[in-house]
Formats: structure tokens, sequence, C-alpha cells
């Protein structure tokens, strides 16, 4: 019989926890093979421990918290793969624990507040305003950090940085205003000194962190020779610019290889257009296709020249000078191509009106104005609309307006579909048209649809 591996903890692998500094909310995947990670490469980590909370379920926490917060990077190329232990993560919680929370935003020895909790939770936190004013705990991420906030101006606990890394431009000042506007609403005293006190730092964040599989969890125990339930898979390219104050100190997240700029747009435009955009176009042209992953779609002679087509447009908009641009877009394909990274695209299709907003509607705005037809950014829009018509259970913020866009056929179809997007393009004839003949033209493969799957995409 063969004996039981140890689990992996904090009495397995020695890894001495630092103080709680930090507080993330949205404990995942990406979260571990990247803010996690560079946390612990800091030269200073010793002095930055994280305290993590969960967002819509408990499991994550549970797991982790039992392995004292230990997990396993497996960074995957086609060479091979690679282990690593990280351990900056010194405590894991579940979200719903909103008195732990506030104690600990409330602290004065925690000086950051990170987020990756998608860029659809930047407009639900209203819903939390009826809650926080009638003294009821908030269920949304911004809802429970406005209330730690409040803990913090009471404790006169003093400045912090909130640190947004979710996929949205300016996500600095788009997390500024959700949370301000959510304060005002339950206290304008506490606004007036949120405005005073914190600082919203604005991010670029890149890493491909596929969903963990059973298989990926059997590979730790055969290779390292112990139980981790928790483990991430990642590439090994990872990258975060970021641009804002930090009053109260930071990690020294540079000696990881972050950047610190002073204008951040130039940098996420490049991530959120080339990578992210040719993301949606892979998710949704890709299904259509019959394929499943990333590598599978690129792979596909009509995906990659859809891809193609659209960052010739986008790189028409982004800034020259240090971008490198053309060295961007082919460290992309050598990324997107890594056969054993499965980045899967049902994961990357969920939210679509939420990031079609920031990756496909500027683009084609952009060509447009410049006297051009927009048919790469367009096409991103018509894959969607196609899609969706396959697939109408596919997880969206607007889903019900998805579906009564369903209701319809042809060009009034379309148009209610982009008016999800943007109602100003949906009242131009020329766009819809342009957008609905690329759908029924698009070349799908004769296949069933394929059922969406739950999870987060980098």
């Amino acid at each position: 019989m063969t004996p039981e591996l140890p689990r992996l903890g904090r009495d397995l692998v020695p890894a001495p926890k630092a103080p709680v500094r930090i507080v993330h909310l949205g404990l995942g995947a990406f979260h571990r093979s990247h803010q996690a990670w560079f946390t612990q490469h800091a030269g200073d980590a010793g002095e930055w421990g994280i305290a993590s909370f969960t967002g819509r379920r408990p499991e994550a926490a549970e797991v982790l918290a039992t392995q004292d917060g230990l997990f396993t990077v497996v960074e995957r190329s086609d060479s091979g793969d690679t282990f690593e232990v990280v351990g900056s993560i010194v405590e894991a919680v579940d979200g719903a624990n909103v008195d732990r929370l506030v104690e600990l935003v409330g602290a004065s020895q925690t000086s950051v507040v990170t987020l990756t909790i998608t860029e659809a939770a930047y407009g639900s936190s209203a819903d939390d305003l009826p809650l926080l004013v009638s003294g009821r705990k908030p269920t949304t991420p911004l809802g429970r950090l406005v209330l730690g906030l409040a803990a913090r101006r009471n404790a006169d606990a003093g400045p912090l940085a909130v640190v947004s890394c979710d996929n949205l431009s300016d996500n600095g000042n788009v997390a500024r205003s959700a949370v301000v506007d959510l304060a005002r609403g339950f206290d304008a005293g506490l606004a007036d000194w949120i405005d005073a006190n914190i600082s919203f730092v604005s991010t670029s964040v890149d890493r491909i962190t596929p969903r963990t599989t059973p298989e990926d969890v059997a590979l730790i125990s055969e290779r390292c020779r112990y139980r981790d339930d928790a483990p991430v898979v990642a590439e090994p390219f990872r990258n975060w610019v970021l641009s804002g104050d930090f009053p109260a100190g930071r990690p020294r997240w540079e000696d990881a290889g972050a950047v610190f700029v002073d204008h951040i747009e130039p940098y996420e435009n490049r991530k959120l257009w080339l990578l992210n955009g040719a993301h949606s176009i892979l998710a949704y042209a890709g299904q259509l296709r019959g394929h499943a992953t990333v590598a599978e779609a690129l792979a596909d002679g009509v995906c990659l020249q859809a891809v193609e087509e659209f960052w010739d447009e986008a790189s028409r908009h982004l800034a020259a000078g240090d971008l490198g641009i053309p060295e961007y877009r082919a460290a992309l394909l050598e990324r997107f191509g890594n056969s054993r990274i499965a980045h899967h695209l049902a994961q990357i299709a969920m939210d679509a009106s939420t990031k079609l907003r920031m990756r496909a509607v500027p683009v084609l705005r952009a060509e447009r104005d410049a006297g051009r037809s927009g048919q790469g950014a367009a096409r991103m829009i018509a894959a969607w609309a196609s899609f969706v018509e396959a697939n109408p259970g596919l997880q969206d913020p607007q889903s019900d307006a998805v579906v009564e866009a369903n209701r319809l056929v042809g060009h009034e179809r379309v148009a209610a579909l982009l008016a999800l997007l943007d109602a100003e393009l949906a009242l131009e004839p020329a766009i819809v048209t342009l957008v609905e003949d690329l759908s029924a033209g698009f070349p799908r493969a004769e296949l069933p649809a394929r059922p969406t799957a739950s999870g987060t995409a980098a």
C-alpha cells in the first residue's frame, strides 16, 4: 500500500509568516500567480504578508487555510514545468467574514489593498448601499471595502493605497469612483475622508493563468512528493505596470520585475487591446470553429487572421516609443501558442458585454474617426453576436438583455446587442450592417454548441 503523501504546509516547507500589511479582495488563481508571486519575490518580502479574501465562494480560502496559505506555482512552457512554493499569503479568509476584513483594513499596519474582483464587480457595488445604510453587512467586494475604510477612518489609522488589478482602462480611477460614490451614499464625511487619504493606483497586469485541473493536482503529488490541493499553473511570462502613490509604503515589487510609471494609459491599452482583445476574438471565433483552447484556436488560420487584422487596427492607436508593439505582438503569438497551457476559451468568453466595451469599442471608434471601416474590431463583436445566438446561457452581467436581444432577428438583433456595448454605435446603421454582415459571413464549424464553463479570465 502506497503511504499517503504529506500535505503542503509550513511544517513541511518552513516559511516564516510575514505580518499582514496587504489585504487582497478576490482570492483566486490569478492573484496567487501574480500579486502573491511578485510579493514573494520582493526584496523585503519578509515585511509584507497578504491576507486574501475570497469573492463569491469560500472554497479557495478553506483549502489554502489547511495548507497555512502555502501553494505551488507551476510555470509551464513547451520545454517543461518548474515548481515553486509561494508563502506570501499568510491568511486566507472567506470573503463573507466581513468582520475580519473590517478589522484588517482598519489596522494601522495595513498599507495596501489590492483587488482582483473582475470587471463586472465595479458596477455592482451600488447594490450594497441599502445594506450599509441599514447597518447590515455588505455582500460585494467594494461594499465590504467601504465598511473597512469607515473603520480605518474611525481608528485614525492613516492613509493607504487601493490597487486595482482588474482588466479595466484607468482601473484606479474606476475603483476610486465606485468606492467614493458608494461611500457618499452611506456617509458623506467618509467619502470626503477617502478622497483626502486613500490613494487609488492604476495597473496593467499580465500573466496567463488557466484553471487548475485534477491532473495538475496529481502532477504536484508525483513530482513534488507532497499533497497540494491549491496549486496554480501559469506561463513563465509575467508583467505588472503600476502608476500612483503609496502613502503608507509598499513592497519592493520592482525587485521582481514590476515597473512603475507616471502615465499608465499606453500600457493599459497595449494589454487590453492586443492581449485581451485577441483573447476575446479567439474565445468566440474559436468556439464557433469548434476549438476549446487558445492554442487550438490560434493554430486555425481563420482565427489567426481575425486576430492579426484587429491587431493592425489597434496598433495604429498605440503610442510609439518604448511600448515595443512589434515585439509585443510576436511575444503574444509565442505565448498563445504554448500548447501546454490549456487556457480554455469558455473561461475567457464570460462577461462579454463588459469586456468588449473596453476591448473592441475603443478601437472601432478610433478607426471610424480616422475614416476607416474598423472591420477588425467589428469582427470581434460579430463573433460574439454569433456565439451568443447559439449559446444563450453565457454568463454575462447583462444576460437578461442578451436574451431579449436574441428574441429579435437580423438588423434589429445586432443593433440591440451593440447597444449593450455602446448605445451611440447602435444608432449608426453602417456599423450595425457591418457587424451583421461579418456575423453572417463568419465561417464556422459544423459542430454542436460547446457548453460554457465557470472560472475567471487573466
